[in-house]
This record gives C-alpha cells, structure tokens and sequence, in this order.
C-alpha cells in the first residue's frame, strides 16, 4: 500500500515587505498504525509569495516533496474546502487524487505546533487569529437499505489493547498513532461493533468515505451520526430508546476523557474474531 500525505496551502500571520500575508504549503505523511513514530514520518514545508498563489506554483512545491520523499503518494488528503480547485488541479496534474478531509490529525498538530512557535519567530510576524473560512455542512443523509448494519453494540477497550493492532486481522481499517492522541495506556477507548451478515459490502463501502469520526447528535431526534469528508455525515442509527440514548451519551462522556478517540468496527456476527472493518478515529477541532 502506498503512503496518503496530508497538505494545507494557506495564508499565515506572517506579512512580506509588501505587507502581504505570506503564504505556505504544509505536507506531512499519514501515519496509519498505532506504532508508528510521528517524529519519522516524512514532512514538507515552503513558504510561497503571495504573488504566486496558484496551483502552477503548488504543483511544483509537491514535485519538491516527492522528490525529497522518494515516490509520490496514492493520495493527498486536505481540510481546507475553499482551496479545492487549486489543490485538486495541482495534485490531478501529478496524477495523484485529493480528497477533502477531516482526517487530517498529524497536520492539524503540526500546524498549531507552527502557530505557536515557528510563525511568531518570522519577520512580519501579525499576532492574532489566521482565520479559516467557515462553510455551512449540509444535514446527515440516510444510510443506503443494503449497508445498514443488523445489529449493533457499544463496547470499551483499553488504550493498550491497540499495541498489536497491526497483528488483527482486518480487512478495511486504517489507525493512527496513540502518540498524537496524548492519552495513556490505562484509557478506555470507546467504539461501536456493527455487525451483519453482508459485513464485508458494509466494511468496502465504509473504506471509500474519508472517515473523520462518529457522534451523537440528539439536539433534535437523538442519532448517532458519522462524519466524513469535509462536510458530509451519515446517520448510522436512530435513537428510539432510553436505554440506548443512555449509551450513547456514555460513549460521548468516554469519548470526551479519551481526547475524542474512539473506533468503528464491522463483523459478520458477535462470535467473529477477524474484523471486515476496523476504523480508530478522534474527533478534533479542524482548523
């Protein structure tokens, strides 16, 4: 399996001589095992000049990390929605596609991490926010008939319970390392067991969307709803009991303790040791 690299293309607080907003292309790879190091993972950063704001410019910044990295990703992942068509021709001119995505974890750190100590080091530097624009997400659609689960359960494991994540037997599934979680080895992780005899169609569809994470939405008819991409969600189930509305708060209280870290998992029943599909997520303010 090729590597997914993670990108933002954005203005800083940093002005030019011009007092123009200084620009900057981020590149980082995705981590995807719970053991992996984050301080090995591949990184890119090129500050751009204002006047040269256009996807010629970024597509040569990624020919710069490919080359730096030694092979080009099979996808390039980014959360900023207003960069699309710039970001998507740059990338679909190098012949790699690019997602909007909320499962962009190591460069939503990595960004803070400059925020607060690299931008504020630069001449020209403006303190203060750097802004994002806020876009509208549309409400959660149904399930398609064919991929609704049969049953479906919450259950908790430990944080060290992941150590040998990557011996599992999974079919679809993707991690991340526990290291940018910064939660310890004694914290329940709470998740949802979907399970069905059509586990492994529900696990495929599952692996097409950019998972970001699963919540419970009860301002108005209580549901648990799973984010993807950059605005969509889905309501994965309806919450018409006392009982399961108490669960489901549950798993938001533990969800909350454990730095919004949680899972998603598909089996074809209860007694199943393999998974078609096991998704570690957290939910996290995107910038």
């Amino acid at each position: 399996m090729g590597s997914i690299w993670e990108l933002d293309f954005y203005s800083r607080p940093i002005l030019d001589e011009n007092q123009k907003k200084v620009w900057e292309v981020l590149v980082c790879e995705t981590p995807l095992e719970t053991r992996t190091k984050i301080d090995s993972v591949f990184r890119f950063a090129k500050y751009c000049p204002s006047t040269e704001v256009n996807s010629v410019w970024l597509r040569t910044a990624l020919e710069e990390a490919i080359s730096e990295a030694g092979k080009a990703p099979i996808r390039i992942r980014f959360f900023r929605r207003q960069m699309s068509n710039m970001i998507t021709k740059a990338s679909r001119d190098l012949g790699i596609s690019a997602q909007p995505s909320r499962r962009t974890l190591l460069l939503n750190q990595w960004l803070e991490q400059r925020m607060e100590e690299v931008y504020p080091q630069e001449p020209g530097y403006q303190a203060g926010t750097n802004p994002s624009v806020r876009l509208e997400n549309p409400p959660p659609l149904r399930l398609p008939d064919a991929l609704e689960g049969k049953q479906w359960i919450f259950v908790t494991l430990q944080q060290s319970e992941f150590t040998q994540m990557h011996d599992w037997e999974i079919g679809f599934g993707e991690a991340f390392p526990f290291e940018l979680a910064q939660i310890s080895p004694e914290t329940p992780i709470p998740g949802i067991l979907i399970f069905s005899p059509r586990a492994l169609p529900i696990a495929g569809w599952i692996s097409g969307l950019e998972l970001a994470w699963l919540k419970l939405d009860d301002k108005e008819e209580p549901r648990l709803v799973l984010e993807t991409g950059a605005t969509e969600s889905w309501i994965l189930a309806n919450l018409k009991n006392s009982q399961t509305l108490a669960e489901a708060k549950s798993f938001e209280e533990a969800k909350q303790k454990a730095n919004g870290v949680h899972f998603i998992a598909v089996q074809s029943n209860p007694q199943e040791e393999s998974f078609a599909g096991f998704w570690l997520l957290q939910e996290v303010n995107v910038p």
